[in-house]
């Protein structure tokens, strides 16, 4: 199996998410706006980060396996969120995959805009 690309997945459900529930247009006078309601939606839902439920995968082994080499990922959340590692680890895979997925939303949101902002400006 080869390495599970977090942001990548991320990336495509924001994009989902946008495309699905029709976000107004984007441009550089509301950008901010829109990423912040984005940001406030998308944290505690669960077709994006899991946030709401726990679980993204609703499945432990598929949350493991996306965390398999991806430890590096989880430390940089827990820091960012001001927790440990071993602590997140004794939450369980699926704790720690939401939290993956909670850290990397903002920069997902970010490099979606820029693309969707580029795409309009062609």
């Amino acid at each position: 199996m080869e390495k599970y690309d977090y942001l990548e997945a991320v990336k495509e459900d924001v994009k989902e998410y946008i495309n699905c529930d029709n976000i107004e247009k984007v441009t550089a006078e509301n950008r901010d706006e829109v990423e912040q309601e984005l940001n406030d939606r998308l944290f505690v839902g669960d077709s994006v980060t899991g946030n709401a439920s726990g679980s993204y995968t609703f499945n432990t082994w598929k949350a493991e396996e996306y965390l398999c080499h991806n430890w590096d990922l989880l430390a940089e959340a827990m820091e960012e969120f001001g927790g440990d590692v071993p602590n997140a680890i004794a939450r369980g895979a699926e704790y720690c995959d939401v939290t993956i997925r909670c850290y990397l939303l903002p920069r997902a949101i970010s490099e979606v805009l820029d693309e969707i902002v580029a795409e309009e400006e062609e």
